[in-house]
């Protein structure tokens, strides 16, 4: 089985690929990488290289220069591609916070930005999918991923689905907070969990083992709450009166204010921070030579984005570090693997993915992409039903996915209208003056 891999040149390949490596159940025979910038290819290149040797049977690896070479014959495709790179993520956190408003990769006018520059990249994406792998199922990595994975199933249908890693590993955490294995999860048998939302924006709503739900006990044990991420980003007062565990991005929204004047009171962004680390190891793994050098710089450079991962919203709510736990890599490639041998070995695992929403959320259109627990099968994914929504998580629902729509709509089309509505009617900008000055801007620095 083919895997094609857009975006090969990506920090995050090496990931995926040990995870190929480690895989019990090997089933891909060949990983084509793809990307535009030959440089970082070249480096990440090394880096699996380093990672296949002394493995009894590595996967082989071959890289494609053109697109359509890369896709011919492919059996899965993990899409995850920047567009524009780190320098405009820069561009999409600093001129939203030069508005005095959130600059942010996914969420608030920053996610819209990349949304707009990454739809027609993502829809000529499939658009050569479905002529060159007509039968080839699309894993989305590519933020902002609810919009972009919408824009691709207009062309895809439910071929394309989109992946993150921040549902998981909330429910893993919960469940070792509240005292349970997370592996026990995996067992339908014994366990359920109910989360819904959109992409960085959902809720676990209940996690249910041997017929009981942990949530009730986590939520009132102040010093459980105190054991995991979650429970440190939100606050015990908060969460219990939530009654529910929030996706770690909706700090964006419940605590605007903190977040907001952390991001501006630091000397860089996400972005620059990035920028400056990533442009920094490819260059010096570039210089190096040699897969081994390649590795240790890659493996050093990992850990340091993992830890700080997030660090606006940790600084805003207290500062702390991250656990142990998180900071071992292999969140979006757990997913990834699990989802690609569900299909392949049609099991029916359930995983928390981004697919049609069909009748999930009623309040929803059919085809709108929602992130929910899913059914995987060779059949693809099958959203399972869920409790319905109170208003505040409907509400919010409802007004962000306006403004992915909107997002598509525009940068399908063209069209400036939808993209002043997609910015302004964004929950975290808070005029439609402000929006129409950042797209002004937008357009003018692109």
């Amino acid at each position: 089985m083919r895997l094609t891999i857009l975006g090969g040149g990506g920090f995050r390949v090496p990931l995926v690929y040990r995870a190929l490596l480690d895989d019990p159940a090997p089933s891909v025979s060949e990983v084509v990488l793809h990307d535009t910038d030959p440089r970082r290819m070249a480096v990440i290149a090394e880096v699996l290289t380093r990672l296949a040797q002394g493995h009894p049977t590595p996967v082989p690896i071959r890289v494609e220069s053109r697109l359509d070479d890369a896709l011919a014959g492919a059996d899965f495709v993990f899409s995850a591609i920047r567009v524009g790179g780190t320098a405009g993520r820069i561009h999409d956190e600093r001129i939203p916070l030069s508005e005095g408003v959130l600059g942010q990769e996914t969420v608030g006018a920053g996610g819209v930005l990349y949304g707009l520059r990454t739809v027609p990249v993502a829809l000529h994406i499939a658009e050569r999918v479905a002529a060159l792998a007509p039968g080839a199922w699309v894993i989305n990595f590519t933020n902002p991923a609810g919009t972009v994975t919408e824009a691709m199933s207009q062309v895809l249908g439910d071929r394309v689905i989109g992946i993150c890693d921040s549902p998981v590993g909330l429910v893993r955490r919960a469940a070792r907070a509240a005292g349970a294995d997370p592996a026990a999860l995996a067992d339908p048998a014994r366990a359920s969990y109910d989360y819904v939302g959109l992409n960085h924006l959902g809720w676990l709503r209940s996690l249910t083992l041997d017929g009981t739900d942990l949530l009730p006990g986590l939520l009132a044990d102040d010093a459980a709450l105190a054991s995991f991420e979650e429970g440190r980003l939100f606050g015990a007062d908060w969460l219990r009166a939530l009654g529910v565990l929030p996706n770690e991005y909706l700090h964006y929204y419940y605590f605007r204010r903190e977040t907001l004047g952390s991001v501006r009171d630091t000397r860089e962004t996400r972005g620059e921070f990035l920028d400056q680390q990533q442009g920094g190891f490819f260059e010096r793994a570039a210089a190096a030579g040699g897969p081994e050098r390649a590795y240790e710089l890659w493996e050093r450079t990992r850990l340091e984005r993992e830890e700080t991962y997030m660090a606006h919203s940790r600084e805003a709510s207290g500062g702390w570090q991250r656990d142990s736990h998180d900071l071992e890599g292999g969140g979006y490639d757990r997913v990834a693997l699990a989802l690609m041998h569900a299909i392949v070995s049609d099991s029916r695992t359930r995983l928390i993915i981004n697919v049609r929403n069909g009748t999930t959320v009623p309040q929803l259109a059919p085809d709108a992409i929602v992130e929910t627990v899913c059914e995987v099968s060779a059949q693809g994914a099958r959203p399972l039903p869920c409790a319905p929504l109170p208003d505040a998580q409907l509400g919010l629902m409802l007004q962000v996915k306006a403004v992915e729509r909107a997002t598509v709509e525009a940068a399908t089309y063209k069209d400036r209208s939808a993209a002043l509505r997609a910015l302004a009617l964004h929950p975290l900008v808070d005029s439609p003056a402000v929006a129409a000055r950042i797209l002004e801007r937008a357009a003018t620095e692109a």
